[in-house]
Order: C-alpha cells, then sequence, then structure tokens
C-alpha cells in the first residue's frame, strides 16, 4: 500500500512539475533539431521558435516560418499530434532577443531581414515595436498570430 501510494505521489509530482513548464519558454540542446529543415537549432538562438505540447515535450524551430510550416501541417510532420494538443508557443522577440508568448506577438512580413531560412517573420512584444520595426526595415504588413495563414508562410520561401 505504502509503494502504491508512494508511487501516486511521484506521478502527480512529476505531472504537476511538467504542467508547470508549460508556461516557461525552454531551452534547446546543441543536438535540437529544427523538424522542417534538420538544421541544428541552439545555433540560431535570435531567431527560436518553440511549441511546447500539453505533454510538456516541446519542438525547438530556427526561425518562425518553419513554427508555423509545422503548425499548419502537424500531420507530415508528426501524424500523433494536433493544434488542439498546443500548450505554448514562444518566439524570440526581435529587439529584446527574449521569448516571448507566440500567440500574443506582432509580426512583421515583407522586411529586409532575413533569418536561417532566408525571408523570415519578424516577432515583436508590442504594436509600437512593430510599427518602428516596419519603418526601419521596409515591412509591408503587421499580422497576429490567429491571422498568419499558410499562403503568407509559402509566400516566404
Amino acid at each position: 500500500m505504502k509503494t502504491a501510494l508512494a508511487a501516486s505521489v511521484l506521478i502527480l509530482f512529476m505531472s504537476a512539475s511538467v504542467f508547470a513548464q508549460e508556461g516557461k519558454a525552454r531551452h534547446p540542446t546543441s543536438s535540437d533539431k529544427c523538424p522542417v529543415c534538420g538544421m541544428f537549432v541552439a545555433k540560431y538562438p535570435d531567431f527560436l521558435a518553440q511549441i511546447i505540447f500539453k505533454d510538456g515535450s516541446v519542438v525547438f524551430f530556427d526561425g518562425v516560418k518553419d513554427m508555423f510550416k509545422y503548425y499548419f501541417n502537424m500531420g507530415k510532420y508528426d501524424p500523433s499530434r494536433s493544434q488542439a494538443d498546443v500548450a505554448a508557443v514562444f518566439v524570440t522577440d526581435y529587439y529584446s532577443l527574449q521569448p516571448i508568448d507566440g500567440t500574443m506577438a506582432y509580426y512583421v512580413r515583407g522586411s529586409n531581414v532575413y533569418g536561417p531560412m532566408g525571408k523570415e517573420l519578424i516577432p515583436l512584444g508590442s504594436e509600437e515595436e512593430a510599427s518602428e520595426f516596419m519603418f526601419d526595415h521596409v515591412g509591408k504588413e503587421v499580422v497576429l498570430f490567429k491571422a498568419v495563414t499558410p499562403e503568407m508562410i509559402k509566400d516566404l520561401d
């Protein structure tokens, strides 16, 4: 009985630990690869993006463009996952170089700033920063997470 109780407490503690981490951005290891392009993501911390799943697992990307490719077509990259499994999305803010909530970020499209995979959506933490970035880097438009479409991402290739 004590063994079963101890196992239950351990499982509960581990589950709480995993769920507590859902709200925090993670750091990739040197062996983490982008599932879309195969690049080692730790080499590109200024463009790092990540999706954290409800089970506590994380997938890293070398840029927002590849993150959206994965997000829009999870069946291609991991058939066991769906958008309903996503707990959090983090992207790297262009100015602060800190992780920010990707679902709340402002993305500038069509600028003269390129990421590791070429043309990129550039994430910023505020509308003011996005406007400033658009002016400084000849961006074409600012879009929010929910307004990004597969067609927009395809246009970046």
